[in-house]
């Protein structure tokens, strides 16, 4: 079976500890969790991307983008980049039979 050669990326002593805080914490969203994992687990030089995918759920081109992603843009590249459009805004609440004004 034909796949790239190895290539892991290089993490600093302080990243892999917050990506590891990160991995455990359980208030952080699944998707940022997903990509500390992959992250950690690229650092090894036997990391096999398509068994990592197998593994997490991810496609190999996915854990490639990734990894190219944190190499231009560090540990930012684990959040969501903001999306272009109108943000969503709450409507007013609409008025009750309870609340309707009084007549006097």
């Amino acid at each position: 079976m034909r796949r790239r050669p190895p290539r892991t990326i290089a993490l600093l002593p302080d990243e892999i500890t917050l990506l590891e805080e990160i991995v455990r914490d359980g208030h952080v969203p699944q998707r940022v969790a997903q990509r500390a994992r992959i992250l950690l687990t690229m650092t090894a030089p036997e990391a096999v991307v398509e068994e990592l995918g197998e593994r997490l759920g991810a496609d190999r081109t996915t854990i490639w983008r990734l990894c190219r992603r944190y190499e231009d843009e560090g540990l930012a590249a684990l959040f969501d980049a903001p999306r272009s459009g109108r943000p969503r805004a709450l409507s007013p609440p609409g008025s009750r039979p309870d609340r309707a004004p009084r007549v006097l």
